[in-house]
């Protein structure tokens, strides 16, 4: 370990799965993967024989965590849809329905802010350069921040909204049931 490190602190990038089993390693090179890769490709990151490598990506794969892409040979790839369905979950899992429908008002006039302000329906309606350019006071960083900042909004509003709505239905059955 090196001296900038701490012991419980993150691994060095260049050895980011230091100590995790080989499961850990290769769930971690999934998650990082951006593109189809081969399984060999993935072993050969995760450190493991690629036959290792495609038996957990088998499982992966059944759970649906990644998605198997059939040629010789088969690639694999993040699932995301997987990624946001467990994101939702644990949203409902850890709010109640009050605290979500409160983060789902707040987002919705954070997003109303950007609609006033920038005189557009969506972040992609706005022109960045020519809206910065006709300022005097939001450079096209600040331009840029902005929108940004407002498509995460609008990402997480959908997922708060999707989880108060799983979480109501999850009470509802509760109390029916």
């Amino acid at each position: 370990m090196s001296n900038s490190e701490s012991p419980d602190g993150p691994p060095s990038f260049e050895d980011a799965f230091r100590g995790d089993d080989v499961e850990q390693r290769i769930y971690g090179t999934i998650l990082q993967t951006r593109e189809p890769t081969t399984a060999s490709a993935i072993a050969n990151v995760a450190d493991c024989d690629s036959k290792t490598a495609r038996k957990y990506l088998g499982w992966f794969s059944e759970l649906g965590i990644v998605t198997r892409h059939d040629g010789h040979p088969a690639t694999y790839e993040r699932n995301d849809a997987y990624f946001e369905w467990r994101r939702i979950n644990q949203l409902a899992a850890d709010h109640s329905v009050e605290d979500l429908q409160q983060h789902v008002r707040e987002l919705s006039s954070r997003i109303e802010e950007y609609e006033d302000t920038y005189g557009a329906p969506t972040p992609a309606a706005v022109d960045a350069v020519a809206t910065a350019e006709s300022s005097d006071d939001r450079t096209i960083d600040d331009v840029y921040g902005d929108l940004g900042d407002w498509a995460t909004a609008i990402k997480e509003r959908t997922r708060y909204e999707r989880a108060r709505q799983q979480r109501a239905s999850t009470e509802t059955e509760q109390v029916s049931g």
